[in-house]
């Protein structure tokens, strides 16, 4: 029998969060974020998040943090390790922000079901923009953290996730609105489901190859 508790796939973005939130909201009980950073970098892979603001998160939302470093080749295992050592101590299912992503979702399912773990999907199959409407309306706020540099220019990153980021962001041709493809990723930083919210101070913008990151400097939670 699949075990009641649940811990969530956390990359820190808005994705992640909102999954999080439909799965609160089914009274479905999350004992812990999971995240992942390269070795190499301190960095969420794909996203380019520096991980200390990961750990500011999970304080500001109260729910127990697992961060583990992976490295490119090891992925895989060292996923199957972490997981699977929750999973020892009575967790049965994992949430996930996937929304369309078939190969994601099938890779993901493939390697809980050797561990034992039912994939949860709250935002599976719905429509990106409805998403992100639903996500700014219901108060969560975000930044952009990193973007495509061919899609994005630098004007885009640090932007506030709200409804003239929709506006603006609907007029882009050939991309997810979400992102979902990865032409951005997004640090939340507060809403419904933060106990307290995250300040972000001094910033700065770089490239590295084909994309724009987001150098935090220094940030406060608030008391």
């Amino acid at each position: 029998m699949v075990g009641k508790l649940a811990i969530c796939s956390w990359s820190g973005g808005k994705d992640s969060c909102f999954a999080l939130y439909k799965a609160l909201s089914q009274d479905i009980r999350v004992t812990h974020l999971i995240n992942f950073v390269s070795k190499e970098f301190q960095r969420v892979r794909f996203h380019g998040t520096q991980a200390e603001m990961i750990r500011a998160q999970a304080d500001a939302i109260g729910i127990s943090l697992v961060q583990r470093e992976t490295t490119p080749n090891g992925y895989e295992k060292e996923f199957k390790e972490a997981v699977g050592a929750l999973a020892q101590d009575g967790v049965g299912r994992i949430v996930c922000g996937d929304i369309h992503l078939a190969d994601s979702r099938r890779w993901v399912e493939t390697v809980c079901a050797d561990i034992g773990l039912e994939v949860i999907e709250p935002l599976w199959r719905r429509k990106s923009e409805e998403i992100l409407a639903e996500f700014i309306g219901l108060g969560f706020e975000a930044t952009v953290v990193s973007a495509q540099a061919d899609t994005f220019d630098k004007s885009w990153i640090g932007r506030k996730v709200n409804q003239k980021f929709l506006d603006d962001i609907r007029m882009i041709k050939g991309i997810d609105i979400c992102g979902e493809n990865g032409e951005y990723h997004t640090l939340v930083t507060g809403g419904p489901i933060f106990k307290r919210k995250i300040e972000i101070g001094e910033t700065r913008v770089v490239r590295k190859d084909t994309h724009w990151f987001l150098d935090i400097l220094s940030h406060t939670v608030q008391k």
